[in-house]
């Protein structure tokens, strides 16, 4: 129902109510009719704009909701008014904003935000056409009043949000209309705005703080495009400069600054501007950066520097390339003489303002690295700014390590800043660098006992942080530039015998294994440091620590250690297993003591296990009898739990059995991460132990609860053993296969497909009678589960749907490139048909072209193996019938995106089928051809 003659005495009193936060849900539902109903009408919307210019309301709920009302309308339907109507709009804003300047008290804050989006929108509409005036007609009306030029500056940065800022998506009609906006207001009224600024400025810098910070902010907003001589200039850079000495103005005056700094212009004049900005910021005293005790303003003064030496950056590089030596020489003077300011605030207790200073700081060393020759004084500020970020480093004594929070996530963020210049110094001059970080790391080392966490913790991370500042090849860092080797080996050997590795401190102990693994190369080198680091990993400073976060770390780091140096490991091996031998048994779920390391590291210890015993110097029988000592508290568990689990009724209790069985059968995967194939599991005598476990897992299949988590293990385990065991994996694959299919979800089809496909590609005809007798078993399941019904709107069964559908047509691409068509055309004609057909829907009918491209490269193959004379009987038919109209019909549908690069791939396979199509059927595709293509155009 539309109100379509309203008057004010008609206002629904009982819906305005209902805007009142506080009110009752009947009202408020009452209010939102009310506002659609006000929205909606031709003309009821009047009621609002009458209340608004002769304000009728007091009630701060209600001012807001006319100012709503109003906004729709012009947003959404002002072109639909007529000029009477447009003229009213116009007429209520202006004598709203009259009766603001004559109010003892300003609207509330949200009320005037709303206000000037209504003013910007008007303006937005009409300042090209009906109102080219605005500016002037505002300012005529607010002059000075306090209330006025409050709307006025709000308008301003509304106008703005709408016209300017980047981060709002226009539509290119948009985008058109607003670059005629600001074309007009250059050449008509922004002397006339800047004029006004700059009055303003001066006129409440005393009396009204609050609105000098507002007008700062537009001037901030608006250089960006305009005329920066309106605004550089000394009247107006002399005004801004002395609101820097204003505490409550300074903040705001910085942000300006940096907008005009920010400015792009000539690079000559960019150096001139940022160099008079620097004398007048520094002979008032801004320079001394340590006698600042605000550092909220420092932030803002940082982040200022930051830009002017930004912009000097910028000028040296423009008139460096632009062969302008002088200038260019200039530019450098310039921008060396602000390298103290810059360390003053890098080197400051605040990470926020060190943080702002960071880019100009990268910006220079990038300046200094294109030199050949460092000067002396340039190599004094790379060693100075070594140093800062060397101090900057270190951890805070509040660092909460074992409850990390916001301010503790800050830090680590800010550390990867840090190690950007670190890095970039490195490119600078690395001999200094490796020089620096060898005074600090050998000072603090040398009394680690006595010394603070965070000396002895950043020192160890300078030295893992050299790594990656100072590349090498493969991590060959002990070995070429001698200068370099030496002094990272004199200071890996410093650290391995100098016994910090029993430091009490988390951070210290996560840094030592961090490093040690970072140069394990070192121990190639010099391998008689081996035996004292393995029992530091082993023992209460590693996988025994107190703390749960360094002994998960450690697991890791343990096996990668592992790895890179089991040659030389050989007579610690059984030592090792030994000690490890508690970190590696089963946690029962009805243990109720925590274990030391969670399933997930435990993972890594077996895979460190496995490593050891495969790659160690004992005869196959011995390594054999490891590894079975290895794995069969594995299978002996499992036996017993998966007992426990088939009798099992509590749902809870159930899922901590399959939870425990699930490790087990991780565990037992891990370990053949040490064997690369069969071969090597063959030489270590090994073969019959995994058979076993296999023999063992398969059971858990046709268990009758918690399915999904067996299956996906011992389907993991399944993965493993086809590399590993080969053929030898075969005679268990029917069986596994034919659990793994009864009550299949989508998730459990889609894992294992990959199976069945891996043994298609590896085994190809040695299974040929497996897939042909599982084929359509596995087909039927699959089609099953995708023709179930599912809610609309269920975005997570359509995305399992969608993706088993992929895994189907990957799986059929498999079988047709292993040259295994023979599965497919054993399946009998009506079934080979059904197959046939749902491939073809998945080219055309499916909007998912990395399912259509797949279904394109399966029909290319399928021409191609039966498209000739000796194919298969009617195929021909076939390819002309559904397989040449897909090729058409595909590209043809609206979701056919060729912007995707997806699509692109599946129309050049859609190209491709086409092409092989002619290949085998010359005498009769081209005639065909032309059928097809009389047909699309009818």
């Amino acid at each position: 129902m539309a109100c379509q003659s309203v008057s004010i005495i008609n206002m629904d009193e009982q819906a305005l109510l209902g805007l009142n936060p506080n009110a009752d849900a009947c009202y408020r539902q009452k209010a939102m009719v009310y506002f659609e109903q006000l929205k909606e009408s031709q003309d009821a919307w009047e009621v609002c704009a009458e209340a608004l210019a002769k304000g009728i309301y007091s009630d701060d709920h209600v001012k807001f909701f006319c100012f709503q009302v109003l906004e729709h309308q012009i947003k959404y339907r002002h072109g639909g008014l007529s000029p009477a109507q447009q003229q009213l709009i116009r007429e209520t804003l202006m004598k709203w904003l009259q009766g603001q300047l004559m109010n003892s008290q300003p609207e509330k804050p949200f009320i005037r935000n709303k206000a000037a989006q209504v003013f910007a929108l008007t303006f937005v509409m009409e300042y090209l056409t009906h109102w080219p005036k605005f500016f002037f007609d505002l300012l005529s009306l607010v002059g000075l009043n306090p209330h006025g030029v409050d709307v006025y500056l709000r308008t301003l940065m509304a106008i703005d949000a709408e016209v300017v800022d980047r981060d709002i998506l226009h539509s290119p009609e948009e985008v058109r209309r607003n670059t005629l906006i600001k074309d007009g207001m250059r050449e008509q009224v922004i002397p006339s705005l800047v004029e006004s600024w700059y009055q303003i400025l001066g006129a409440y810098q005393q009396s009204h703080p609050e609105i000098t910070c507002q007008c700062l902010e537009v001037v901030g907003a608006y250089v960006s495009w305009i005329d920066l001589n309106l605004i550089a200039n000394d009247r107006f850079v002399n005004l801004l400069l002395s609101q820097m000495s204003v505490e409550d103005l300074r903040e705001e005056a910085c942000d300006c600054l940096f907008e005009i700094v920010n400015k792009g212009m000539d690079p000559t004049d960019k150096t001139k501007l940022v160099e008079s900005l620097c004398q007048v910021l520094q002979s008032a005293g801004f320079f001394n950066v340590d006698q600042e005790e605000d550092v909220d303003f420092l932030a803002k003064f940082s982040r200022l520097v930051n830009g002017m030496g930004q912009s000097l950056v910028l000028s040296w590089t423009k008139l460096a390339k632009g062969g302008d030596v002088k200038a260019a020489a200039e530019a450098l003077r310039a921008l060396e003489t602000k390298v103290p300011l810059l360390l003053q605030l890098l080197v400051h207790d605040d990470d926020d303002i060190s943080a702002n200073i960071v880019g100009f700081c990268y910006d220079y060393l990038n300046v200094l690295k294109q030199f050949p020759l460092l000067s002396d004084q340039q190599k004094t500020h790379v060693e100075d700014i070594m140093l800062a970020v060397m101090k900057k480093l270190t951890y805070d004594e509040e660092y909460n390590f074992d409850n990390e929070g916001e301010d503790e996530a800050m830090f680590v963020e800010y550390r990867k800043q840090l190690k950007m210049l670190l890095d970039r110094l490195a490119q600078v001059s690395p001999d200094l660098l490796l020089e620096a970080v060898g005074r600090v790391f050998n000072n603090t080392i040398q009394r680690w006992q006595t010394a603070s966490f965070m000396e002895v913790e950043v020192a160890i991370r300078l030295l893992y942080m050299l790594g990656e500042a100072l590349p090498a090849s493969h991590g060959a860092h002990f070995s070429g530039d001698t200068a370099k080797t030496s002094a990272l080996q004199d200071m890996m050997r410093t650290l391995v015998s100098s016994g910090l590795s029993g430091y009490q401190h988390t951070s210290v102990s996560l840094e030592f294994f961090e490093t040690v693994v970072r140069y394990d190369k070192f121990f190639l080198v010099e391998p008689q440091h081996i035996p004292n680091v393995l029992m530091s990993f082993l023992d209460h400073r590693g996988l025994r620590h107190s703390s749960p976060k360094v002994r998960s770390r450690v697991a890791y780091l343990f096996s990668r250690f592992v790895k890179t140096l089991h040659k030389h490991m050989n007579s610690f091996i059984e030592d090792i297993l030994s000690r490890i031998q508690d970190l590696l048994e089963l946690a029962p779920p009805e243990n109720g003591f925590p274990a030391l390391l969670t399933s997930d590291d435990q993972l890594f210890i077996f895979e460190t296990a496995g490593v050891l015993i495969v790659h160690g110097e004992s005869p196959a029988e011995r390594k054999q009898a490891l590894m079975r000592s290895l794995l069969t508290p594995l299978t002996d568990a499992f036996r017993l739990l998966l007992a426990k689990l088939a009798s099992e009724r509590e749902e809870e209790r159930q899922a901590a059995l399959a939870d425990c069985l699930s490790h087990a059968v991780g565990f037992a995967s891990r370990t053949s991460k040490a064997f690369s194939n069969k071969q090597t599991v063959k030489q270590c005598g090994c073969t019959e132990v995994y058979r076993d476990c296999l023999q063992t897992f398969l059971p858990a299949l046709s268990c009758p609860v918690q399915r999904g988590s067996l299956r996906s293990a011992v389907r993991s385990f399944l993965h493993r053993m086809i590399i590993c065991l080969e053929e030898e994996v075969l005679p268990f694959v029917p069986a596994a296969s034919e659990h793994m299919l009864k009550d299949c979800e989508a998730k459990d089809l889609q894992e294992f497909i990959p199976l069945i496909s891996q043994i298609t590609a590896k085994f190809k005809d040695q299974v040929s009678p497996f897939l042909q007798q599982v084929f359509m078993p596995l087909v039927l399941a699959i089609f099953e589960v995708l023709c179930r019904p599912a809610e609309d709107n269920d975005q997570a069964a359509a995305l399992e749907k969608q993706m088993l559908r992929r895994s189907y047509f990957t799986f059929i691409q498999t079988i047709t490139s292993s040259g295994m068509n023979e599965v497919l055309a054993n399946q009998g004609v009506e079934n080979v048909e059904r197959v046939l057909f749902t491939i073809i829907q998945g080219a055309v009918d499916f909007p998912d072209p990395i399912a259509q491209k797949t279904c394109f490269i399966i029909l290319s193959k399928l021409v191609e193996l039966w498209g000739g004379k000796d194919g298969m009987a009617g195929f021909p038919d076939f390819i002309y019938k559904h397989i040449v109209p897909a090729c058409f019909l595909a590209p043809l549908k609206p979701s056919f995106d060729l912007t995707d690069a997806q699509t692109v791939l599946t129309l050049s396979e859609c190209a491709l089928t086409l092409k092989m199509i002619h290949l085998r059927r010359v005498s009769s595709s081209l005639v065909f051809l032309s059928v097809v293509l009389v047909w699309l155009r009818t």
